[in-house]
């Protein structure tokens, strides 16, 4: 089990050592394991040699098809309008006739990645893509499925993912969290899936926007009509009544967390508002998210944010599109509205960190809680899929233009290589360099860890 590790530096010789300038969001100056104060890493040397820094994770709340996506099925094609050649599982709400999507697929780029035409700018990032068309979860619905994919768990309060790799490597900006979230939902766990659970506080997200919107990028606590006079008492009136509650009961970790996330809180208003600020960016680059376009202005804003932020230095982001994938029925017309709302930005978010030299040490992770089924639902629509999906990453020492896993003919169950939540968890903190089963914390006398008992590194998808 590890434990938070105890540091002897002050605050005073931190800052001395660590030189950082506001006026640069450049990273460079900070060794990979570096944290900020108040926020002490459990791990101070990797369990295995890191490959990234930081995740930014592309959640497209719903559950976007995954066989009109990246699953290419041309049996699916073929069949049509047939009765599906298997029992459908338990708990669908479907006619089993098959249902072939309106988008084409085409091999792309030089690596001859399938890819539909409903994504026509990450398909321009083919050799980019590293694709896994087998994964598979717990959670027919919603819930429980937003549950594993957030935090490894269908059913109970766990910490995220992001709140884990906090804890575990903390920030890489002494005044910045290493956890933030953009857009989250406020349905299907809601806080849950960027909390800390029993995690100390400090390792929850830090929350711009709501509901897949950007809104207006400002974190509330941290200003806005409010003086900085004003702000400044409401902390220390939280300071000081966290301080004595701490004397009146002695040691408490929950206390000990509470306090340093209101520390960290109280020295971001210093370092946030620059970072947040998306108009220091060129009017070229804004343009290239699709800021200003209706379609894409809040994704654009998100993703732009995103990269601020991992420039900056934090560890996990999350950019959620909001729960807009769930076609039940037309399919056609949501799906091509949540594509023109998020395609492009995300293929210029990667494309900007490669030309920052932030995509090889950065993952980006880009999927739903679960697919969808390759056979009718309500009026062309598809159900939920948890039993086999697409997840599709890129960056981060993951193999460029390839393709893991498949499904079965027409995309319903992951078949071979299969890849299970708890392996795509498991793969994400071993390219940070933390071992799955040693980044443990002990809670109500057992010890916890994101992939509770389970989970293998997916050495497949690894350059």
């Amino acid at each position: 089990m590890l434990r938070p590790a105890k540091t002897t530096l002050s605050r005073r010789h931190f800052g001395a050592i660590s030189s950082f300038s506001l006026g640069s969001l450049a990273v460079s100056a900070f060794a990979p394991w570096r944290f900020a104060l108040g926020g002490a890493p459990s791990i101070t040397t990797p369990h295995v040699p890191p490959r990234i820094r930081r995740v930014i994770f592309l959640f497209m709340h719903g559950g976007p098809s995954h066989v009109d996506t990246f699953d290419y099925k041309p049996l699916l094609k073929r069949d049509d309008g047939k009765p599906l050649p298997f029992a459908l599982p338990p708990n669908i709400d479907a006619v089993p006739k098959l249902m072939d999507g309106p988008w084409d697929f085409k091999q792309r780029g030089e690596s001859g990645l399938w890819v539909s035409s409903l994504l026509p700018n990450m398909a321009s990032e083919a050799d980019s893509l590293c694709v896994i068309r087998s994964m598979h979860t717990h959670g027919q619905s919603h819930g429980q499925a937003v549950g594993m994919i957030n935090t490894g768990s269908d059913n109970l309060v766990r910490p995220s993912i992001g709140a884990w790799i906090s804890y575990a490597l903390g920030s890489e900006h002494p005044d910045l969290p290493a956890h933030v979230a953009i857009g989250p939902a406020t349905a299907h766990g809601g806080p849950r899936n960027y909390g800390a659970a029993f995690l100390p506080a400090m390792h929850q997200a830090t929350v711009v926007g709501s509901n897949g919107k950007f809104g207006d990028g400002r974190i509330p606590y941290l200003g806005g009509s409010v003086s900085a006079e004003r702000i400044s008492s409401r902390f220390d009136l939280v300071k000081a009544m966290n301080e004595r509650h701490r004397r009146a009961s002695g040691p408490d970790t929950e206390i000990e967390g509470a306090i340093e996330a209101v520390e960290l809180a109280s020295r971001m208003r210093v370092a946030a508002p620059e970072i947040f600020d998306l108009e220091r960016e060129s009017a070229a680059t804004q343009r290239a998210y699709g800021i200003d376009s209706k379609e894409t202005d809040s994704f654009g804003r998100s993703c732009l944010l995103a990269r601020r932020l991992a420039e900056a230095g934090v560890r996990f982001i999350t950019v959620s599109s909001g729960q807009v994938w769930d076609q039940h029925g037309n399919l056609q017309s949501g799906h091509n509205k949540n594509a023109k709302a998020t395609d492009l930005p995300i293929a210029e978010l990667i494309r900007d960190l490669k030309r920052r030299g932030l995509w090889d040490d950065t993952l980006i992770v880009w999927g739903g809680e679960f697919g969808r089924t390759p056979v009718v639902q309500g009026t062309n629509g598809r159900d939920h899929n948890p039993q086999g999906f697409t997840v599709v990453l890129s960056g981060g020492g993951v193999k460029a233009g390839y393709a893991h896993g498949e499904t079965d003919d027409y995309g319903y169950y992951a078949l071979h290589d299969r890849v299970h939540m708890h392996d795509l968890h498991a793969t994400i903190l071993y390219q940070l360099g933390i071992d799955h089963e040693q980044l443990t914390y002990r809670y109500a006398g057992r010890d916890f860890r994101l992939t509770d008992v389970h989970g293998r590194v997916v050495h497949e998808v690894l350059a």
